[in-house]
């Protein structure tokens, strides 16, 4: 099941606060990114963050399920999407222990 546009926009702006948010659109579904970085997923209307250490050690006990089937089990948000201020420090949070995107080399031309 896609997820609906409206959702999507809601937990945008629920994460603003969090830094420069971008949901990219993928099959129906949605990545999300802040910074470049490639922090969460949207799929089914649900919330899914990377797993960090900050980010487990933030929220304690985190509920851990796969966006989709044969992914990686990440943070599974359901029951803290109305508090925007916790949502925001689990997305700085996040995003500061991930990797800075790899840069990729321009196609060179035959």
């Amino acid at each position: 099941m896609a997820s609906d546009k409206k959702f999507v926009e809601f937990i945008v702006d629920q994460i603003k606060n969090a830094g420069t948010i971008n949901a990219k659109s993928m099959f129906g579904e949605y990545a999300l990114y802040a910074e470049d970085k490639l922090f969460g997923l949207i799929c089914d209307n649900k919330l899914f963050i990377k797993p960090t250490e900050g980010g487990r050690a933030f929220i304690k006990h985190p509920l851990e399920a796969p966006p989709y089937p044969g992914a990686k089990n990440s943070f599974l948000i359901e029951d803290k999407l109305e508090n925007w201020k916790w949502l925001s420090e689990l997305v700085r949070i996040t995003v500061k222990e991930l990797p800075a995107p790899k840069i990729k080399k321009p196609k060179k031309k035959p």
